[in-house]
């Protein structure tokens, strides 16, 4: 029985350099991300903090994970989610505020 040659014939070729790996943590980043914008907007601070530590690990070592789009990803979606979330509370501040002083005017 005769093997192909190296190359050919459906076997990967093994470039020079570290293989690529996904990020231990990419997943679990998207995934708080888009729970954050869907279910509970307290996740999105976590998913900011993970995203900004994957995201400087990813850099240090360029070229070494494979899954940098769902860190960004979910590194995005937290921040969206953060900035909802404070709003959302300024907005509630502001109402309490208005009714306390709208009650002690009235009275």
């Amino acid at each position: 029985m005769a093997y192909p040659p190296p190359g050919y014939g459906g076997y990967p070729q093994q470039g020079y350099g570290p293989v690529q790996q996904e990020h231990p943590q990419g997943t679990t980043i998207l995934v708080l991300g888009i729970l954050s914008l869907v279910v509970c907007g307290l996740l999105g601070p976590f998913a900011w903090v993970m995203g900004n530590k994957a995201k400087a690990e990813v850099d240090a070592r360029p070229g070494l994970y494979s899954n940098a789009g769902n860190i960004t990803a979910g590194r995005i979606c937290g921040m969206v989610a953060t900035i909802i979330l404070i709003l959302v509370i300024v907005f509630y501040a502001l109402i309490f505020g208005f009714a306390i002083i709208g009650s002690s005017t009235s009275t």
